[in-house]
């Protein structure tokens, strides 16, 4: 009587647990060729249940078995074709939805998916549900262009970019045309996404792109063209001027008062006369205005100076030239035999000062018949005449 009834408790625990473990999941899915898809399997996780395996099995025109499989040791992928295509997440309980990528026309078949659990009296339960995947090829559809966020009207200098986007097989390929008023369209570049890291007015225009993929058969989609307008920044007067803001500079502290006033204008050079050019901002040296007025005197300081030396210096042209003689004469003693002759103790000296090279010529003569005279005479001259 006790074995039947602790069978009795055993098949009702089984009963209960079964209730709750239930995958869902659709009977039909379609897929894209070369796209991903996933085919959904979840279940509710119950507390006293432990997943133990999962398997996913297909049934194709290529034959069937089993191709993933989880367990104690891992994941494993057990058919070549599947390799680094499919893949189960492990970051959701309850969740074991199979990711397939790279969609092939082969793929299509019925997929199984199973999953064992162990309760609390060591016995297995499995479950498993069925989905049958179908792989088409899809044309590309007609592409929609996406503007940033700033939209379609910017000012000049700015940044944008348009993005052409279609749904389709891949890989489709986008290209990006410029129409012109003419009516001719410009390729302008093969790419999902045509960008401008700075517009310029002419940038203005129609733009459109197309679409492509293999799956259309050659039909290329063509988007709805856009306008882009590139407007020219507006001339403005940014002024400057300090309040009590004090900067730290090499040369001691400088206040945004003693900042210059900054014209800025626009790009085409139409500003207000004589402001063309931006003033020279002397906060970008570090100098303060008082520094450079006190720099200006010192420099003006040292040029009048040197100049007052230079002129000081200089001999006025009708300054008189004066001519400083210096005679020493002494009397000659007549000529004996002795060969030593003492110096005479009184000694005569003529310092003449003569006036203008006129006198020069006489001096002279003088002197030389002086000397040829008396030839113990010493006579000294020096003179400066300009």
């Amino acid at each position: 009587m006790g074995m039947v009834l602790r069978a009795a408790v055993l098949l009702s625990s089984l009963l209960h647990c079964s209730a709750f473990l239930e995958l869902s999941g659709p009977s039909e899915i379609k897929g894209v060729w070369k796209d991903s898809i996933t085919l959904p399997c979840t279940y509710v996780p119950v507390e006293d249940l432990v997943q133990q395996t999962l398997t996913w099995t297909v049934v194709h025109d290529k034959g069937s078995g089993t191709f993933f499989r989880r367990d104690s040791s891992g994941d494993h992928v057990l058919l070549s074709e599947y390799r680094d295509r499919v893949s189960i997440s492990k970051d959701a309980p309850g969740n074991v939805s199979l990711l397939i990528m790279s969609l092939e026309i082969s793929d299509r078949g019925t997929y199984t998916c199973q999953v064992t659990w162990r309760d609390s009296n060591n016995s297995l339960i499995a479950k498993e549900i069925a989905t049958n995947l179908e792989v088409v090829k899809v044309a590309a559809t007609k592409p929609i262009i996406r503007a940033g966020e700033p939209g379609l009207t910017l000012p000049a200098g700015a940044s944008t970019s348009l993005t052409c986007e279609a749904s389709g097989s891949p890989p489709i390929s986008y290209r990006w045309f410029r129409s012109d008023p003419a009516g001719t369209a410009e390729l302008l570049s093969s790419g999902a996404e045509l960008a401008w890291p700075s517009l310029r007015p002419s940038d203005s225009g129609t733009y459109f792109c197309e679409a492509e993929n293999r799956a259309g058969a050659g039909a290329v989609q063509r988007s709805d063209a856009v306008q882009l307008t590139v407007t020219e920044k507006t001339q403005t007067e940014v002024v400057s001027r300090g309040t009590s803001a004090i900067s730290q500079t090499p040369w001691g502290p400088t206040t945004a008062a003693d900042l210059p006033i900054t014209a800025t204008t626009s790009d085409s050079g139409v500003g207000y006369p004589g402001k063309n050019e931006t003033i020279r901002d002397f906060q970008r040296t570090g100098l303060s205005l008082y520094l450079v007025i006190l720099i200006a005197v010192v420099c003006g300081a040292v040029v009048f100076l040197v100049i007052s030396l230079i002129l000081c210096l200089r001999k006025p042209k009708d300054a008189q030239a004066y001519d400083v003689k210096f005679h020493n004469s002494r009397a000659a003693a007549p000529s004996s035999t002795v060969l030593y002759e003492e110096p005479l103790p009184s000694t005569e000296n003529h310092y003449v000062m003569e006036l203008g090279e006129n006198k020069v010529s006489e001096e002279v003569n003088k002197n030389v018949s002086d000397c040829v005279a008396n030839p113990q005479e010493s006579e000294y001259e020096v003179g400066d005449a300009s």
